[in-house]
């Protein structure tokens, strides 16, 4: 049978303007429905230091299994071991929701991937060994939406965990340690923890 085509389920673009001004049509520019909210195409990848509202930088030792913002020496910097971070980002077609962005970090010779996993019933953030995936077909576990902190603060962001809204990465205070966490944000309220500048 004939498939029944809904006028949400195409986009077109009109590609030439051609004589009595009639339009012609690329169907290249065709994308199903379901192809254009969920699959995700890496568009290009970003090489930068976070540091939170302290200016301290978010430092990745696996070894120790952590992630914490720490006051780093220019020395330090340089040398850069798990602070120097890829921050991946992927065309949108909700751009609304903010920029889908996955990170990854440097520690030697290895490649660390930033994701989110459920552990006794909360949300914890964890740096995995492995590569960012070129394209990611549906829900993902390390995919953030990069928003900008404040309308009034737009060099700085926050992101948001796309698998769970309203919860954000963010530092909490553990001893003497600044540790990288999701929290969760109340609507209406601004969070310094969570503001991140690349």
């Amino acid at each position: 049978g004939r498939v029944k085509m809904t006028a949400e389920e195409i986009m077109v673009c009109a590609v030439e303007l051609g004589k009595n001004f009639c339009l012609y049509f690329d169907d290249s520019f065709m994308i199903p429905a379901e192809l254009e909210c969920d699959a995700l195409c890496k568009e290009k990848t970003l090489h930068r230091v976070l540091r939170n509202v302290n200016s301290q930088l978010l430092v990745v030792r696996p070894d120790l299994n952590v992630a914490a913002f720490e006051d780093v020496t220019d020395q330090e910097m340089q040398s850069g071991k798990g602070m120097h971070f890829s921050i991946h980002c992927y065309k949108t077609t909700t751009p609304l929701a903010g920029m889908p962005v996955a990170f990854s970090v440097q520690v030697g010779d290895k490649s660390y991937y930033m994701c989110c996993e459920r552990e006794h019933g909360e949300m914890i953030v964890r740096f995995k060994e492995g590569e960012v995936p070129k394209e990611i077909p549906g829900e993902s576990n390390i995919i953030f939406f990069k928003k900008t902190f404040t309308s009034s603060c737009s060099k700085a962001f926050k992101f948001e965990y796309s698998m769970e809204r309203g919860m954000f990465l963010a530092f909490e205070e553990e001893g003497y340690l600044r540790k990288l966490t999701l929290k969760k944000l109340a609507k209406d309220e601004v969070d310094e923890t969570m503001k991140i500048s690349l």
